[in-house]
This record gives structure tokens, sequence and C-alpha cells, in this order.
């Protein structure tokens, strides 16, 4: 089971348009994941054990796993391509 955070400014609107497509890929590709919900500001207190941090907001700080920008997500804009960074690390 991989755990993915996904993280925004409010842990809501952006996050969960992120998340649901995050399941869906993993679904997709057969891959099991549990999908964690949270704003960018409780990322420290929730990266435990987590594989990958996917952000619908900026992130400079390095949490010692992998990030990955899920705007495109929101936007529609390069879905493939951060498909692809996601599935790099999940696989």
């Amino acid at each position: 089971m991989k755990k993915v955070i996904v993280a925004c400014g409010g842990a809501i609107a952006t996050s969960t348009v992120a998340a649901n497509k995050i399941k869906e890929l993993a679904a997709r590709e057969n891959i099991p994941v549990e999908v964690v919900q949270c704003r960018v500001s409780e990322l420290d207190s929730k990266k435990e054990g987590a594989d990958l941090i996917v952000t619908t907001a900026k992130v400079r700080k390095d949490y010692g796993i992998p990030v990955v920008h899920g705007v495109a997500f929101v936007s529609g804009v390069n879905i493939e391509g951060t498909e692809n960074k996601i599935l790099d690390v999940l696989k």
C-alpha cells in the first residue's frame, strides 16, 4: 500500500480534485493507495510513512519525500505529464 499526501492551501477544493484524480490513476494502474488530504502547513505532521506528496500550491521545502506539483489536475494542462511523474514514484 502506497501513501500519498495531497496538500493545498485550504485542504478542501483543489486537494479534493487532485486526490480523486490520483485515486483514479492508482486504480487504473492497479496500485493500492491511501490518499490523505491536508493543508500545506500540515505536511510536517502528516508526512510520516508517506511515499509521495502532491501539492496544488507552491512548496519549496524539502520533506525528504518526492513532491509532485499537481496543479495540472485542476487546470487540465499537462495531466499526462503529472500522472507519469506520480507513477514514476509509485511504481
